[in-house]
């Protein structure tokens, strides 16, 4: 586990990890400690990519980081992280140029959702989900296009089916989704000039603790979060004239 102010030093100048293309690629991913982001995280591990992990919380940062590195010691950093704050967000990726050298990938997954009628829905619950699912991803993309640009990297977004498809109780939520889907499709088309691609990943019913949900066996059903990281990693692979900008995914028989 790693905090900021532990053996952090500025990171390396730009020249010194443009030229290293034959290296290991290098990944960072918030809300990386559990659900999605793990799946997502564990999936490229496996595929020899080093990963970064985000999490507000440094015990779960350190837990997952931990986890992660049984698989391939040293291929796994754990960072405690708030995509709320932009400054957050570029300690982070200058940690992982010093650590690494170089970002050629970043998936934007830290996400939070409050689920009531306009009526109950209070205004700390509507900002902690603008701030955290779209800001946030604002943040994340602020810290990390200049690295990017470097390694002509990509930039993946996760959504939902809800950033298309309104429903009750969804009023923060939607809008946080329906912007985030909006925002990615947009700065696909600005970064695509710079040689980034940019997707975005809208999954329906995931197996995950999201809204404080326990998976059980009751969610085989569900897309489940090392799906989504297949998804991810095949994006990576696709060549790089060919742009998936918007994947949508969903459950193939819905539960009842």
């Amino acid at each position: 586990m790693v905090e900021f102010g532990d053996l952090w030093k500025p990171p390396r100048p730009v020249s010194r990890f443009i030229t290293m293309v034959d290296h290991i690629k290098t990944a960072l991913i918030t809300g990386g400690s559990k659900g999605i982001g793990y799946g997502v995280a564990e999936v490229l591990i496996n595929q020899g990519v080093k990963v970064a992990i985000t999490s507000r919380s440094s015990v779960a940062a350190e837990l997952a980081a931990s986890k992660l590195n049984e698989i391939r010691p040293g291929y796994a950093l754990g960072v405690a992280a708030d995509v709320r704050d932009l400054a957050s967000q570029q300690r982070v990726v200058d940690m992982v140029l010093q650590q690494w050298e170089r970002l050629d990938y970043v998936i934007a997954n830290a996400g939070v959702g409050h689920f009531a009628p306009i009526q109950q829905l209070t205004p700390e619950q509507w900002h902690e989900t603008i701030d955290i699912n779209l800001t946030g991803v604002f943040n994340t993309a602020k810290a990390t296009v200049e690295a990017l640009k470097q390694t002509k990297g990509y930039f993946i977004s996760i959504a939902s089916l809800a950033g298309t498809n309104f429903f009750e109780k969804g009023a923060a939520y939607n809008a946080s989704k329906f912007g985030l889907v909006g925002f990615t499709q947009a700065i696909m088309l600005d970064l695509r000039k710079e040689g980034i691609k940019v997707s975005t990943i809208m999954p329906g019913s995931v197996a995950t603790e999201f809204d404080n949900h326990k998976p059980s066996d009751a969610d085989a059903w569900k897309i489940q979060p090392e799906d989504i990281g297949n998804i991810v990693y095949d994006l990576l692979k696709m060549h790089p004239r060919t742009l998936p900008s918007k994947v949508e995914v969903r459950p193939t028989v819905p539960g009842k």
